[in-house]
């Protein structure tokens, strides 16, 4: 004789997490749009410093000559806003809706800047 079928609803489900509470997500979105600001205010400094570094000056006969750029710079240029992504996909999991519009939308800053950073470096 066979074994009567098991029915679904016998088995243990599998543990569902619970969701960090509201304070908790509030307070660590407040940390990252915090620490968001200053790596975005340092980014943009820097980019208006070496920019302006680089630029030819107006007396200058020739163009500037093109230069080997180094792909360490390349993976910090582009590294940021991939970590970034992460970050914001990694927190809407966890289920931290306010944390994760807070890093998606350092996502998109840091992807902005990383398009002005390319568009300097390749100029």
């Amino acid at each position: 004789m066979s074994s009567p079928p098991v029915d679904d609803q016998d088995s243990p489900a599998p543990p569902r997490r619970e969701r960090p509470s509201r304070l908790t997500d509030i307070a660590v979105a407040l940390l990252f749009a915090v620490a968001d600001a200053v790596i975005v205010v340092v980014g943009a400094i820097w980019h208006f410093v070496i920019g302006m570094g680089t630029a030819p000056s107006p007396d200058s006969p020739r163009p500037a000559q093109s230069r080997d750029i180094p792909v360490l710079i390349w993976l910090v240029i582009w590294g940021i806003p991939a970590v970034a992504a992460a970050g914001a996909f990694v927190h809407a999991r966890l289920r931290m809706p306010v944390t994760a519009v807070v890093q998606g939308l350092f996502t998109l800053v840091c992807t902005l800047l990383a398009v002005a950073w390319t568009r300097m470096l390749l100029s």
